[in-house]
């Protein structure tokens, strides 16, 4: 799963692998950060030049991980793990070198104690939707959302979902089943247009709640059923988003109103961090 990170409000990329137990960052992002480069792929070209070692041992250091660019499509790009980026950095002359070594050692730390504590990881989210001015309630559902939506994720892996393109169908089909709306057309309904707005954290109470519904009845039925196919997953997110559609009508027959909401939170900050909290352990997919 991958996300993007700060370093003195700096963006940096960076993928957690699961087989190894390590952070891969993007390259040309650290080196951006550390030298304000307005073309950090050529300053990488004549750093290489300079240091004959650094470019001799460059395939070792750096690999191909994919993560999304700057035009949102997800594209290979030159990452390295914690001991790769230290051996870059000394080969950059910048006042910003010693600070980003601390950083980036306390980035790695962090990842370890929230694997051996999630509640840690909780904690920080919690923190930082309370920063972003989120209601203390809203933050409630929204973080017990990204638990019910990571058991779900958990569920589709075991059942041989693989791509990101298989997540974002079985993800539209409840969705649809849910609110009658893929979640691109949500996402117009609400304004949102930037590349990095996550549509769950411009959602309301009941907006989340349907969600949530949809997402725990398919991760039900797919437990009891054991699907051995994606068209037969893909068969039950329709059902488990059609239980949370029917439960969202009967809803909106009584309140009188739709509960699709045209409202988001924009007027907070930028999602942007807020999706840096949840893509890091629980929104992947």
């Amino acid at each position: 799963m991958s996300n993007i990170k700060l370093f003195q409000d700096k963006k940096i990329r960076s993928v957690w692998n699961e087989e190894e137990e390590q952070w891969y960052f993007s390259v040309v992002d650290v080196v951006e950060a550390l030298t304000d480069s307005v073309d950090p792929k050529q300053y990488i070209k004549k750093l290489r030049m300079r240091d004959e070692q650094l470019d001799f041992n460059w395939g070792t250091i750096c690999t191909p991980v994919e993560m999304v660019a700057m035009d949102g499509k997800r594209r290979k790009i030159q990452a390295a793990n914690i001991k790769g980026l230290f051996r870059i950095v000394q080969s950059i002359p910048s006042p910003k070198a010693e600070p980003f070594k601390l950083w980036l050692a306390q980035v790695g730390y962090d990842r370890v104690m929230e694997i051996e504590n999630p509640e840690l990881a909780q904690e920080r989210m919690k923190s930082l939707y309370e920063q972003k001015g989120y209601p203390k309630n809203w933050i409630d559902k929204r973080l017990r959302g990204i638990a019910i939506r990571q058991n779900l994720t958990d569920e589709w892996k075991r059942r041989g979902i693989e791509t990101d393109r298989e997540y974002a169908i079985l993800t539209a089909e409840i969705s649809k089943a849910t609110f009658g709306l893929t979640p691109t057309e949500y996402k117009d309904i609400k304004g949102l247009h930037g590349k990095n707005q996550n549509l769950r954290d411009h959602m309301n109470d009941l907006e989340l709640i349907f969600t949530m519904l949809g997402e725990r009845v398919t991760t039900e039925i797919s437990e009891k059923e054991a699907p051995d196919t994606f068209s037969k997953s893909k068969n039950i997110a329709k059902r488990g988003g059609n239980v949370a559609g029917i439960a969202r009508k009967q809803t909106e027959k009584e309140l009188g109103r739709s509960v699709i909401s045209t409202e988001n939170n924009l007027y907070l900050d930028d999602s942007e961090a807020a999706d840096d909290i949840t893509g890091k352990l629980f929104d992947g997919k």
